[in-house]
């Protein structure tokens, strides 16, 4: 064999190694993606059903409740136009609270609750994910009226 074709073995051979390396990575990031949505964008449907997603709103008020495990606990997160249940066993970070803002990574289940894998919590008074501050702003409504998003 030829200089020249041992040449132009090792560069097909280099870029058919590059386009294999490029082909894993992009798909290791489409395996870790998990998009963002309110509950307001879970009730109209535009959630995924089978696959991860986050969900961020505010906890709303008195609706912790501790299951008899005492790991797994059940509250509700709203944006203000609507209100999701969620389900999540394990340790909860310690800022985590009723009134907060939350981020939850899960899947939403047959029957319309949330099981979360992971949750987050703001992590001081002025921080809200931006996710979560867009979905909670005023939008000004047709008649000139504000509304919370979404409704």
């Amino acid at each position: 064999m030829k200089a020249r074709h041992k040449r132009f073995v090792f560069v097909a051979l280099a870029i058919l190694g590059v386009g294999i390396a490029a082909a894993l990575a992009i798909s290791a990031m489409r395996s870790n993606l998990s998009y963002f949505f309110s509950p307001s964008q879970v009730a109209a449907g535009e959630a995924p059903t089978n696959a991860l997603f986050r969900l961020g709103g505010l906890v709303v008020k008195d609706s912790l409740a501790r299951q008899g495990d005492g790991l797994t606990l059940t509250f509700a997160v709203t944006d203000n136009a609507a209100t999701l249940s969620v389900s999540y066993t394990g340790i909860l970070p310690d800022l985590f609270g009723e009134g907060q803002g939350v981020v939850a990574k899960g899947r939403l289940g047959e029957d319309g609750v949330f099981y979360a894998e992971e949750v987050l919590a703001k992590h001081d008074e002025s921080y809200m994910p931006p996710e979560v501050a867009d979905s909670l702003r005023p939008v000004q409504a047709a008649d000139g009226t504000e509304t919370a998003a979404g409704r």
